[in-house]
């Protein structure tokens, strides 16, 4: 069973996703035909540079999408159950109690004028039914889960640091007891050591309460230290996927060779790191082919007119013509 293949186990499943924005009158395909599952208890990275669809294919998963964009194709299942994740009212119902979203920026994010308890008993309310006391009650219980003194519930947003804000924003996304938690960059803006506490309490918080986690990152380091399981985007598309621990030791694509070749590995004693050429691809000109062909050291003649099809390997995939071709060799020899 690979993980493009869900099994009774995911309680997430993504097939087909497709995504586009209009933009004075013109249609541009933000996310194409991406299919995953997510299994309870798993983390699951979503790694790419800026602009490769990782946010649209997260709200889109969360039913916040913009007004300009539209699901053109695909769905999500949540414990088989499709979501109606083109329609704002009917998604409402599933919104916190299934899927919750811990979003970049906590300081945008919360109300400035109301105390944060007040933010994190108001989902209990609306979404739970209990009273404002019963309310009020979950809201201390959940700070103290996220470390933050219950007291604490009083302050306004600008009263905390970045790190508390953040964790009254894993607090709010907790509180009606979800399965999913999204985190859209949450360590965005936030100091090393701070950082390092938000991982460890989202690492905490996922045993204890069997939660699955997908984490919006361009940070592989991050990824190495709280996910089980990585995919790859670019222009759209997933290109990789497979186990964190897999795909750092024998990456398939070179996008995800030359990504994971960008960062400084103190471990190995490795200290120069390498930039990836070029730029990622402007959505009004896609490039032919496999969007990465413009930038790849390694991109053949079928890479610029074909889109290379997602081949499993493994417990994983991956999207490349290159990785086709040595494994047709590698059978070839055997034969």
């Amino acid at each position: 069973m690979t993980n493009s293949s869900p099994d009774k186990s995911s309680i997430l499943e993504v097939d087909g996703l497709t995504v586009d924005y209009g933009l004075k009158g013109v249609s541009l395909r933000a996310i194409d035909n991406v299919t995953f599952a997510l299994r309870a208890g798993e983390a699951v990275a979503l790694v790419g540079e800026s602009g490769s669809g990782k946010t649209t294919t997260a709200m889109a998963i969360a039913g916040l999408l913009s007004p300009n964009a539209r699901v053109s194709k695909g769905e999500v299942r949540c414990y088989g159950n499709r979501l109606p994740i083109e329609n704002d009212a009917a998604m409402r119902p599933h919104r916190w109690s299934e899927t919750s979203v811990v979003f970049q920026g906590a300081m945008n994010a919360l109300n400035p004028v109301h105390r944060v308890i007040k933010q994190i008993a108001e989902p209990c309310m609306l979404k739970l039914g209990m009273t404002r006391g019963e309310a009020t009650a979950r809201a201390r219980e959940l700070l103290e889960l996220v470390g933050i003194p219950a007291g604490r519930g009083s302050a306004y947003p600008h009263e905390l640091s970045g790190g508390m804000r953040q964790r009254v924003m894993i607090a709010m996304a907790l509180a009606c007891r979800p399965s999913i938690i999204i985190g859209d960059e949450p360590t965005t803006a936030l100091d090393v050591i701070t950082q390092a506490q938000i991982l460890k309490l989202l690492g905490d918080l996922r045993s204890r309460l069997n939660l699955a986690l997908i984490l919006i990152t361009h940070d592989l380091s991050l990824v190495a230290e709280c996910c089980d399981r990585m995919m790859i985007m670019y222009a759209g598309r997933i290109v990789e996927d497979g186990t964190v621990a897999e795909i750092f030791a024998k990456p398939k694509h070179p996008y995800t060779r030359l990504l994971i070749e960008s960062i400084p590995n103190p471990a190995s004693g490795k200290r120069i790191i390498r930039s990836i050429p070029g730029d990622p691809p402007n959505l009004m000109n896609r490039p032919s082919g496999c969007a990465f062909h413009p930038r790849c050291p390694s991109a053949m003649a079928v890479c610029m007119t074909e889109v290379p099809s997602f081949d499993e390997y493994g417990q994983g995939r991956v999207a490349c013509h290159l990785h086709r071709l040595t494994q047709e060799d590698k059978v070839a020899v055997h034969a």
